[in-house]
C-alpha cells in the first residue's frame, strides 16, 4: 500500500506564505504522479497542481499558477507545495494524492491514494 502524510498547514495572514509537505512511503512504482488538491467547506475538491515524479514535470490550475509551486526531494520521498501571496479564499483542507502513472490527470477520481489532509486558514 501507499501512505501519504501531509504537514505544514496552519494559520497565516493574507499575503503570507506557507509550505506544505507530503511524505510518501510504502509501495513504490516505476512511475507515478502526485497531485495537490484542496477542499473548502461546502465546495467540491479542487485540483491545484501535480508533479510527475520521474521527470519532475509540473502542471498547475489557473487559479494558483504563479503563486503556488510544487517540487520534490527525491532522497526524502517528499513533495512540497509552496504557497505564496495567500488569500482568504485559499482557506481549505489541503490534500496530496498519488496515482501509479506518469500520465497527468487533474481529476480527483484518478488518484487512488490520499493523505489525511492539513488545514490552511488565511485571515484577512
Amino acid at each position: 500500500q501507499v501512505q501519504l502524510v501531509e504537514s505544514g498547514g496552519g494559520l497565516v495572514q493574507a499575503g503570507g506564505s506557507l509550505r506544505l509537505s507530503c511524505a510518501y512511503s510504502g509501495r513504490t512504482f516505476s512511475s507515478f504522479t502526485v497531485g495537490w488538491f484542496r477542499q473548502a467547506p461546502g465546495k467540491e475538491r479542487e485540483f491545484l497542481g501535480l508533479i510527475i515524479w520521474m521527470s519532475g514535470g509540473t502542471r498547475y490550475a489557473d487559479s494558483v499558477k504563479g503563486r503556488f509551486t510544487i517540487s520534490r526531494a527525491n532522497t526524502k520521498n517528499t513533495i512540497y507545495l509552496q504557497m505564496n501571496s495567500l488569500k482568504p479564499e485559499d482557506t481549505a483542507v489541503y490534500y496530496c494524492a498519488a496515482r501509479s502513472s506518469s500520465y497527468d490527470s487533474t481529476s480527483a477520481s484518478a488518484y487512488p491514494f490520499w493523505g489525511q489532509g492539513t488545514q490552511v486558514t488565511v485571515s484577512s
